[in-house]
């Protein structure tokens, strides 16, 4: 008979919310992790991440969004605290483009909801946005940003609640598929019958086996002062996504001390060990982001005022693989959320429960399934 009913093998964001999921349907379920969560040696850390609903990336996205709503909208009132600010989101681009034309198509799938805006427009409303002549925008009301440390957190405090138990730190030196699955870690042996993987830059490694071809990315995040007056407009801000000829760049209003948050979607450098990563600023990568600030926040200033380093974990089309392994159906995965994963956690954690404990999921995934 095996210890656990299931072990989550990393516990950020999609794993803290599969850990909330299997606890609450009563499977004695425990989460382990490598570092103390919610901690910042992975991807779901930062202050904040963008959550939208009219999806560009693709519409078959939007479905799952619906229900990630509903889901984070659950949990803020379980544990009776904000875990997201709903201030819009503008995405703006030619109008030829990928992002401008793949939300007006979400939305139209979807009948949601969205105001297109001409670059004139946006200027007068935003002063403090600069938008190419000839650039058109898209702002979704029924959008923001999400607190993504509280919201792994949060996630983690309902599991606890529920019964499930957390090891951590605990590092997997090997593991056997089972049936019932062997992980020899740090802290011993733990046996269980299924393993739900969720180790974000560690995943090509662990599923080697599958050949997923994930590329780790080093990713920079920036924060600015806002201490003039001639900045005050900035504070009002929705988020923003640009696509610019040399990038995609994305930002946040205000959310504390440390001014706005400032970052590139696009790029990224390589990296082979995520355990042996420069967290020091690169200069290619702040050079770049003033340049957007000149270009698109003139009245922002360049007084940094904090820096992070965190992770994609990119799959080759950039849409996630959630899955069954095909040779072991008792093991279920997340993996290559390419940077744009955390706003879907709630559900892909509600997917992975399914798969593991039912074998299947009525949630409409098979579009990142393995062999698609």
């Amino acid at each position: 008979m095996s210890a656990y009913d299931a072990i989550v093998l990393g516990t950020g964001g999609v794993g803290s919310a599969a850990l909330h999921q299997l606890a609450a349907r009563g499977a004695k379920v425990l989460g382990i992790d490598r570092f103390m969560p919610p901690h910042d040696r992975g991807s779901s850390h930062g202050q904040s991440r963008i959550i939208r609903q009219a999806y560009f990336e693709h519409p078959n996205y939007t479905p799952l969004l619906l229900k990630s709503y509903r889901l984070w909208n659950e949990l803020a009132q379980q544990v009776n605290r904000q875990l997201y600010e709903e201030v819009g989101v503008l995405q703006m681009g030619p109008p030829e483009g990928i992002v401008v034309p793949g939300v007006m198509r979400s939305a139209k799938e979807h009948d949601l909801n969205v105001e297109q805006l001409v670059s004139e427009d946006i200027r007068k409303r935003w002063p403090a946005l600069g938008v190419p002549s000839g650039y058109l925008g898209v702002l979704e009301q029924k959008a923001g940003y999400l607190f993504v440390e509280s919201c792994v957190g949060a996630h983690l405090e309902m599991a606890l609640r529920s019964g499930a138990e957390l090891r951590c730190p605990v590092t997997v030196v090997s593991w056997q598929p089972g049936p019932p699955v062997r992980l020899q870690t740090t802290d011993g042996e733990l046996v269980a019958d299924k393993l739900i993987a969720t180790a974000g830059a560690w995943t090509g490694e662990l599923l080697s086996d599958l050949g997923l071809n994930l590329e780790v990315r080093r990713k920079s995040l920036f924060w600015y002062q806002l201490d003039t007056p001639t900045e005050s407009t900035a504070r009002d801000l929705p988020c923003y996504f640009y696509e610019l000829p040399d990038g995609y760049f994305y930002g946040f209003p205000q959310i504390d001390e440390r001014g706005v948050k400032v970052c590139e979607h696009s790029g990224g450098q390589h990296i082979d060990d995520p355990l042996q990563v420069d967290r020091d600023i690169d200069p290619e990568d702040a050079r770049r982001i003033e340049t957007f600030l000149t270009e698109c926040l003139p009245g922002i200033s360049k007084q940094r005022s904090d820096h992070a380093v965190c992770y994609y974990t990119m799959s080759p089309d950039e849409n996630f693989i959630v899955d069954r392994h095909p040779d072991h159906p008792q093991v279920v995965f997340a993996a290559g959320l390419s940077g744009h994963g955390f706003k879907f956690t709630p559900v892909l954690g509600q997917a992975l429960a399914d798969l593991a404990l039912d074998g299947s999921t009525e949630l409409p995934i098979d579009f990142l399934a393995l062999n698609r």
